[in-house]
């Protein structure tokens, strides 16, 4: 099964030297349409969503949009998708993740469910086999234990405020037996944590014990939100005269939007708290939402407001020579 490749800067809309920030831009635009929690077509948005996800999960991060930048210079080449010659990473091509003992054999593995594509996983996931006897990649010729193994799963941070379950499957090599499990994502999960599904890695030898199968979190980007342990941080843009003169904002939360009082004289930069509305911490009380202010400033200004801002600056320095 060959391996599709994904133009991830088509599915963000920009231009392969799009600048950080355009990447950035263009993410949360896309992220906020196609949000399972606002779009109608709920089942085509959250599959949108992903594919969004899984672009920036890689444009954003300058080692890996290198990689995928040397990797798009050769998808269509004659002969089929294959990495450069220097591609450092141990996955395979092939829609599947493989892992190859010291005796020369290999096992791969085909996944559903995880939100990411075989592209994804091909090159960037995280899925391996794991061996019980010396780390990756090295099992001892006596060992009866199955290998371990591991993938990444795409988990929103809705789902880890609230918990879920989600199916997913998985397709050994050589077989055309579609596995599916019923995986469990705890409630307050977090960004590289492990769920373990006790047996279900790589067949044992000998009568041994089969290895297991270990699902690797990776947090969804939201366009809204970072997540800073079990805080959330959300930056808001105000107009100079909101700072100066005080204001009321709604702003968005994981269930909704909350009412924030922003006093008279806020500096740009400066903190906002909204107790217990960010992630479950590790104690099982949740984590904060902070509001961080960014003051925007007019890049063009009609001549009475020109006026006004003189007047104002006049004032202020009258004010500071008395």
């Amino acid at each position: 099964m060959a391996v599709q490749f994904r133009d991830y800067y088509e599915t963000l809309g920009v231009s392969k030297t799009a600048s950080d920030e355009e990447i950035r831009s263009a993410f949360r635009k896309l992220a906020r349409k196609y949000h399972p929690d606002v779009a109608k077509d709920k089942k085509t948005a959250e599959e949108k969503f992903k594919e969004i996800n899984e672009a920036y999960e890689v444009l954003s991060d300058p080692e890996k949009r290198k990689k995928y930048d040397q990797l798009g210079a050769n998808w269509n080449q004659p002969g089929g998708f294959q990495p450069p010659p220097d591609w450092g990473g141990g996955a395979q091509p092939g829609g599947y993740y493989q892992w190859s003992g010291g005796d020369g054999g290999g096992i791969d593995f085909e996944f559903g469910g995880t939100g990411f594509s075989d592209f994804f996983e091909a090159f960037f996931g995280g899925g391996r086999g794991r061996s019980a006897f010396g780390g990756f990649g090295q099992r001892q010729r006596t060992a009866e234990r199955g290998s371990d193994v591991e993938a990444d799963i795409m988990v929103t941070l809705e789902e880890a405020l609230h918990g879920a379950t989600r199916q997913v499957s998985l397709r050994r090599a050589g077989s055309k037996k579609v596995e599916t499990y019923q995986v469990k994502i705890p409630r307050g999960v977090r960004e590289g944590q492990r769920i373990r599904l006790a047996g279900q890695g790589e067949a044992g030898e000998r009568g041994g014990q089969s290895g297991d199968l270990f699902l690797r979190v990776r947090l969804a980007r939201h366009p809204d939100f970072t997540v800073e342990g079990a805080d959330l941080i959300h930056d808001v843009r105000i107009a100079p005269w909101q700072a100066i003169l005080g204001d009321q904002l709604m702003v968005p939360t994981l269930e909704g939007k909350a009412r924030l009082k922003i006093p008279q004289g806020t500096q740009g930069g400066q903190r906002f708290r909204l107790r217990e509305r960010g992630l479950p911490g590790v104690s099982g009380s949740r984590g904060d939402l902070y509001v961080v202010v960014q003051i925007t400033i007019p890049k063009k200004l009609s001549e009475r407001e020109r006026e006004i801002w003189e007047q104002l600056a006049q004032l202020h320095g009258r004010a500071n020579s008395a």
